[in-house]
């Protein structure tokens, strides 16, 4: 699977965008920023990464794919507001359930809400 990094790079390149067009696409950030993102670095803000989204042609969510860095800082504070939600964490890394199927139970989950 590709990086987050290289599938921004992939999406600037199918755009025919060099780093500083792409970064003045972006409200001025800096091309050496842009690179550390491509080269894994550092990671954009959400605000960030959702102008990238727009510029490139995607959405968030299909970039956020890409982005393979656990989100321990908000499992910890979601999981210390509701202790239950700790113990689904577990039951779901003791059975190893796929990863595939909590996404899809995610996007069903989703789509119920949305109705």
């Amino acid at each position: 699977m590709k990086s987050f990094g290289e599938r921004i790079r992939e999406l600037r390149e199918v755009a025919d965008l060099s780093l500083r067009e792409l970064a003045k696409k972006l409200g001025g950030l800096s091309a050496a920023f842009l690179s550390d993102i491509e080269l894994g670095r550092r990671h954009p803000s959400e605000k960030v990464l959702v102008d990238m989204a727009r510029v490139l042609g995607t959405t968030v969510e299909e970039l956020k794919r890409y982005d393979t860095r656990p989100p321990l800082d908000e499992i910890k504070r979601r999981t210390r507001a509701n202790p239950a939600l700790g113990l689904a964490f577990r039951r779901v890394l003791d059975s190893e359930v796929p990863p595939e199927r909590l996404i899809r139970l995610a996007e069903e989950t989703d789509r119920k809400r949305k109705q």
